[in-house]
């Protein structure tokens, strides 16, 4: 696949996320996909995730500790078998009732037309804000 293509599965992969249809997220996935995502341990959806059953376990422990207030990706850089997703979101955090907010950037990784791998950069501090309980 090309870069337009890997920008488009990565797209399309925004497009299913925000529709809740996590198993056509998972279908864009490499069997040996590598998830990762920065944060403390409070933060249940943090942690290095590998495989499409521990991405799916993710994306449970996300639906069920946070919930997405506003969720933009924006602008999308593909070169070579890099997609590079800018943007910005709002989340509710369930436990706390507190809300966080950041620009992010993911990092796709995509080869034979399946996502292999996820990196997410994002404020983590505002994170631990979130979720930490007083």
């Amino acid at each position: 696949m090309g870069e337009r293509e890997n920008a488009e599965l990565v797209q399309r992969a925004y497009g299913n996320f925000k529709n809740g249809d996590i198993p056509a997220v998972l279908d864009l996935l490499s069997d040996g996909v590598k998830w990762l995502i920065p944060g403390p341990e409070s933060a249940p959806p943090s942690g290095s995730w590998q495989g499409r059953e521990q991405v799916g376990r993710f994306f449970e422990a996300l639906s069920g500790s946070q919930e997405p207030r506003q969720f933009e990706p924006r602008e999308f850089v593909a070169q070579g078998d890099k997609v590079v997703a800018l943007g910005h979101y709002l989340w509710h955090v369930e436990s706390t009732g507190r809300e966080w907010e950041s620009d992010f950037a993911h990092v796709f990784t995509v080869r034979d037309g399946r996502v292999t791998r996820f990196q997410e950069y994002t404020d983590t501090a505002g994170i631990a804000d979130a979720f930490r309980q007083e």
